[in-house]
């Protein structure tokens, strides 16, 4: 149908709902489109299809390298004829050090044709050498063949590692290498051969397109092998819930980096299956880099836009006064889609406002769910709604299956197509992965936007991994109890750590902002700062009053004094605390949290 609010061909929700020994079984009635049987079917069909429309382009100077269907697929093939010469195959997968780049999508799309597994892994693993340890546990249990980086000068510090000893490594740039690499236009100027045709013949739906690791937010990284039938299905329960994406090529100027699920898989493979544009952003939502974004979306603008609340907080704030940004964003603006957190209703608010000024008409703005395990989409809204926080409903395809507590919320699992089938070269977190009946278990809690109708969908409500019981056998909703903490003592700290496991009273660890930390007085750990101490005592006590219980109630705190650690891998390499790392680690911390004696505590 044509939506009348937006002007686009879109779904409707339409939900079935079963019930059965305390569960409740979600799906989509709506037929799943055709699914093909990997990634190069859809490059294929675009290079005969759309040869010289481009496929790829990134920042180059004041201009732009722009890359069409048909030039790709031929360097696509070179990449995955030198790799079959090399005897690369499902075994020998590929590390890729460096971020999103013409030549990084080039490779993969050259592994994923050959039947190599590529490993994208976030650029700080190598950049900062405090996270070479992360760098290091991934290299050393993928054991790859080949990597790659962009500038090998850039990257010397982590290619010196003797992980990389008898790996190939290969460049874009070979400038200030610590060591003998291959430069990428060698491995472009692949043998054309037979080979190429036989290989790409083997490849199907079961062959290991990449191992992507989890950010590690309570344990360390999970290799999630992720096949071509994962990503391919995903595509394709998509466009059935948005048939819009196939009415016009779509087009996005995109920063997510393709170490995540979200914008290596997501993202990518929505321009690719549905013959579009992607314009690489070489700019991020940060202060030294914000910049660069203004002026690739004002030039290269999307008719889909993907972005963290950050990102959207901040392109909204600089379009109140940059109207040539403003009309370029909206010009053409089909789709918004937000994820990691909820849009703040303000942000979306100012969206709506500036789409009607400069378009005359709402773009759909949504939100989904996914994890690295689901490829990435399973959740997803389809219809316009007029707010944020709701993730949706499922996409057709998937089977969800929810179990509620006393208070309806609903531990989340999931099965369908887009589900990996286990983590590399770990069977034990495999089998835990999964519950009796097949489903994934994701650790996360979701409720009804309405009990009596399915069809609005769900919301996000927490991470039932992070809950505890307290002493009185009384859960706690950590992971909602920490926003609300944050948000209590905005300005305060920088994060919380929410303790009480098994303990009477819950407690918190905190991260101060370091301007709110006056003097060096620390106790073995823990900052001794009267007038912060008073503050957040303050800010907590206000907190209680308002607490409907003792799961809600935060009784006591510790003021951390070192922040967490990227070398001991306390923070992930999305920037969010490992919990657990920090509690193991953090040992003796946490046991002064509960003395009562101890001169760093605030108790309320």
């Amino acid at each position: 149908m044509t939506d009348p609010t937006t002007g686009l061909r879109l779904a409707p929700h339409d939900v079935a709902v079963c019930k059965g020994d305390g569960a409740l079984y979600l799906s989509s009635r709506l037929p799943l489109d055709p699914v093909v049987g990997r990634t190069g079917d859809w490059l294929h069909r675009w290079a005969s299809e759309a040869p010289d429309r481009i496929f790829l382009s990134e920042r180059r100077g004041d201009g732009w390298r722009d890359l069409s269907y048909a030039e790709t697929l031929e360097a696509v093939r070179a990449i995955a004829a030198a790799l079959i010469a090399r005897g690369l195959g499902q075994d020998t997968p590929i590390a890729i050090l460096s971020g999103n780049s013409i030549d990084h999508a080039l490779l993969s799309f050259g592994a994923q044709y050959a039947g190599v597994p590529t490993v994208p892994l976030a650029e700080q693993y190598s950049l900062i050498e405090e996270a070479h340890p992360r760098l290091v546990y991934v290299l050393e249990k993928v054991r790859p063949a080949m990597a790659f980086v962009d500038d090998a000068g850039r990257y010397a510090a982590a290619l010196a590692l003797p992980q990389f000893d008898g790996v190939e490594i290969v460049a874009s740039c070979t400038d200030g290498a610590p060591r003998p690499v291959t430069a990428f236009g060698e491995v472009l100027r692949g043998e054309r051969s037979d080979d190429v045709d036989a290989a790409h013949a083997r490849v199907g739906p079961a062959t290991v397109a990449k191992i992507l690791f989890t950010s590690g937010s309570s344990s360390d990284p999970k290799g999630v092998l992720t096949t071509q039938g994962m990503m391919c299905a995903n595509q394709a329960q998509i466009a059935s819930a948005l048939p819009f994406l196939k009415d016009r090529p779509p087009r996005i100027c995109d920063w997510l980096p393709w170490n995540h699920v979200f914008g290596g898989s997501h993202n990518v493979n929505m321009i690719l299956a549905n013959g579009g544009t992607l314009a690489i952003d070489n700019g991020k939502p940060t202060r030294a880099l914000f910049a660069d974004t203004v002026r690739n979306v004002t030039e290269r603008p999307g008719t889909l836009s993907f972005n963290v609340p950050v990102g959207f907080s901040m392109l909204v704030q600089e379009m109140q006064a940059n109207m040539d940004l403003r009309r370029a964003y909206f010009r053409d603006l089909d789709l918004i889609v937000y994820a990691g957190a909820s849009l703040p209703q303000e942000v979306w608010s100012s969206l709506e406002t500036m789409a009607m000024e400069v378009r005359g008409r709402l773009p759909l703005m949504i939100s989904s769910w996914g994890m690295t395990e689901t490829a990435p989409a399973t959740l997803m809204l389809h219809e316009p709604i007029g707010r944020s926080g709701v993730i949706g409903v499922p996409l057709p395809g998937t089977e969800i299956k929810l179990l509620p507590d006393a208070e309806m919320r609903c531990e989340l699992r999931v099965k369908g197509p887009n589900v990996m089938a286990g983590y590399f070269g770990d069977p034990a977190r495999t089998a835990e992965a999964f519950d009796d009946e097949g489903f994934l278990v994701t650790g996360d809690a979701v409720r009804f936007v309405d009990d009596g109708d399915p069809d609005r969908g769900l919301v996000f409500d927490g991470r039932v991994s992070e809950d505890f019981k307290l002493l009185t056998g009384t859960w706690v909703q950590a992971g909602k109890l920490r926003l609300q903490a944050l948000e209590g003592l905005r300005g305060l700290v920088q994060d919380v750590v929410v303790c009480g496991h098994d303990r009477d009273v819950i407690g918190l660890l905190i991260f101060p902002q370091p301007d709110r930390v006056h003097g060096d007085n620390t106790s073995d750990g823990a900052v001794i700062d009267p007038a912060l101490q008073a503050a957040i005592e303050e800010r907590l006590r206000d907190m209680a009053r308002a607490a409907t219980g003792s799961a809600k109630r935060i009784s006591r705190a510790l003021i951390l004094a070192e922040p967490p650690s990227l070398k001991d891998a306390e923070i992930t390499d999305k920037g969010s605390l490992n919990i657990r790392r920090i509690i193991t680690r953090r040992a003796a911390l946490l046991e002064r949290l509960y003395d009562n004696e101890d001169p760093g505590l605030i108790r309320v």
